[in-house]
């Protein structure tokens, strides 16, 4: 007997718009192991030779119109942003005639923050019949559950840093600035900037021997759909390194890439990685 899948998600690809970074390709492994189709429409150079293994193309931030057609010859109806992508000069781009009409929108989101940019690419996009997905959406495996992921767990003083940089994160978050934030005894170490988590976390340098915590939590002026919280190993390296006791990211939002290889470093550097509840 032959199964049916009448699930229409699955029947059409995801179109992943893919900077660079890790979280590309996670979403697409992600989608695959679920049995769903990818297409990935690369738009920075960063993106690595893990796309190779997937149907994809390579457009740029100026060629909208080659990147729409692409998205709708491999049948992408929901499409997600991913990775970083370089901040071009806008002036020296190459643009097709589509890329000129969204040149405007662009460019006030780019003087206005972060977050307006991608508010109004999003809504660009489904101006041309996409729909356009949060991570959480299209791969809910790489949020992190509430509690200690790992052995390790925070101490009581642990907690108290906790509350105090998830609440400053998310003032930080208000300014459209940066994400995450350090605290040690309730007193704030580093602030992220645009550059981000881990260029933060090498300005810090060495601390001296103690506590402290590393938190990450969605700015509260911005949606679901892009730019979420993220860390891997890298940045369980980085807060070790720094002198850090653990790292708090928020439930059900923020996005653990390589999850088993998180707990095994955190692990091993005996620092914990904890999940939060979220803000309602």
């Amino acid at each position: 007997m032959t199964l049916v899948n009448n699930d229409p998600t699955t029947k059409r690809a995801l179109g992943i718009i893919a900077g660079g970074g890790d979280l590309p390709r996670a979403i697409a492994d992600n989608a695959r192991e679920n049995g769903r189709q990818v297409f990935v429409a690369v738009v920075d150079d960063a993106v690595g030779p893990w796309v190779n293994a997937y149907p994809h193309d390579r457009s740029s931030m100026g060629l909208v119109g080659r990147t729409l057609g692409l998205l709708h010859a491999h049948n992408c109806k929901d499409v997600v942003f991913a990775g970083y992508v370089s901040r071009p000069n806008f002036f020296k781009l190459r643009y097709d005639w589509k890329g000129i009409t969204w040149f405007p929108p662009v460019l006030w989101g780019m003087r206005s923050g972060d977050n307006t940019l991608l508010d109004v690419m999003a809504g660009l996009f489904e101006k041309e019949g996409f729909t356009m997905k949060g991570v959480g959406d299209v791969a809910p495996g790489l949020q992190i559950a509430e509690g200690p992921l790992g052995r390790v767990a925070p101490t009581p003083e642990d907690e108290k840093d906790i509350a105090t940089a998830i609440s400053l994160a998310r003032a930080h978050g208000r300014r459209d600035e940066g994400q995450a934030i350090v605290v040690r005894a309730a007193k704030v170490l580093a602030i992220e900037g645009r550059d981000g988590t881990d260029a933060m976390l090498q300005r810090l340098g060495q601390l001296p021997p103690g506590r402290g915590v590393l938190a990450k939590a969605l700015k509260p002026i911005q949606s679901r759909k892009s730019d979420l919280p993220t860390i891997g190993v890298a940045t369980v390296k980085n807060a070790a390194a720094c002198g850090l006791a653990g790292i708090a990211i928020e439930a059900h939002t923020a996005l653990v890439l390589g999850k088993t290889a998180v707990i095994e470093a955190a692990d091993a550097l005996d620092l914990f990685v904890v999940g939060v509840p979220a803000r309602a």
